[in-house]
């Protein structure tokens, strides 16, 4: 019996807008369901994050019908939006490479933009089976991704967490501490590894599902964002580049790719394969 098990799941499927975090969620070849199949785009096509927009962490989207969404964000109504029929693909720009996508209703475009302030688009990814290849130098033949940075999956773990949090009020900005998970938007929290476990982790099985550990996850900008408040200060990217430098990374967490479908569940275990 393994004493690592899923402390929680968290699935968003705008980019860089707050989501839900399920008890359980279906496994399938470009991440968890329903995760990241939507974005924002600017009047130039490129995609908006955080990194731009922080206020997108105050926003909220949950899944309704099939696979449409519900947005929210403070002082907007409630929109519901519905995944938009075939119809022409859009060329958007992420991380400087072309991805097709179909554009979602006006009422969307409108919506964030009137609170963003800024002209943005919602658009879909319909077919991620064909639309965005995971990073060849890292990919095994066919492997693709959704909208999220990189790769499928992003796994990390409380121990790990909790060992930054202790770093952070040792360092130069102890008042920002600790942070609390979702400053890094994970995909699976594991409790009960020991921290920074996960860098080593090249193969794990999840319930039924088994994924490969690809590398470590490179944060950015986003991670200090305050997820309540979308006020930014220097942590946690001041206290990872002083312990956390992996090569051109400022690391925490793993990458993960599935190599078989399933489902997970919180609670589950999670078993180091190799």
């Amino acid at each position: 019996m393994s004493n690592l098990r899923v402390q929680a799941l968290h699935v968003h499927p705008v980019k860089s807008v707050a989501g839900i975090a399920p008890d359980e969620v279906a496994v399938e070849p470009w991440g968890l369901s329903g995760d990241r199949r939507w974005a924002l785009v600017d009047a130039g096509g490129t995609v908006i994050t955080q990194r731009q927009q922080p206020r997108l962490a105050l926003a909220a989207a949950r899944p309704v019908g099939a696979g449409g969404i519900a947005v929210s964000a403070p002082g907007m109504p409630e929109l519901l939006v519905e995944v938009p029929g075939p119809g022409p693909l859009e060329p958007v720009v992420l991380f400087g490479k072309k991805v097709e996508t179909v554009a979602a209703a006006n009422a969307a475009a409108d919506w964030f933009s009137a609170y963003l302030g800024v002209p943005a688009r919602l658009v879909h990814l319909d077919d991620p089976a064909v639309r965005r290849p995971v990073d060849p130098q890292y990919a095994l033949p066919g492997e693709t991704v959704s909208l999220a940075d990189a790769y499928p999956l992003l796994i990390t773990t409380l121990a790990s967490l909790d060992a930054l949090n202790a770093l952070i009020a040792r360092g130069d900005h102890p008042q920002e501490g600790p942070l609390p998970m979702n400053r890094f938007r994970p995909n699976v929290v594991v409790a009960g590894a020991e921290a920074w476990a996960e860098d080593g982790w090249r193969r794990i099985a999840i319930g039924d599902a088994v994924f490969r550990g690809v590398r470590e996850c490179g944060r950015c900008i986003v991670t200090t964002t305050d997820q309540r408040t979308a006020e930014r200060g220097r942590e946690p990217l001041k206290t990872l580049a002083a312990h956390r430098r992996i090569g051109k990374s400022l690391a925490f967490g793993r990458q993960l790719v599935p190599v078989r479908l399933g489902t997970v569940r919180v609670g589950d275990e999670v078993h180091i394969l190799e």
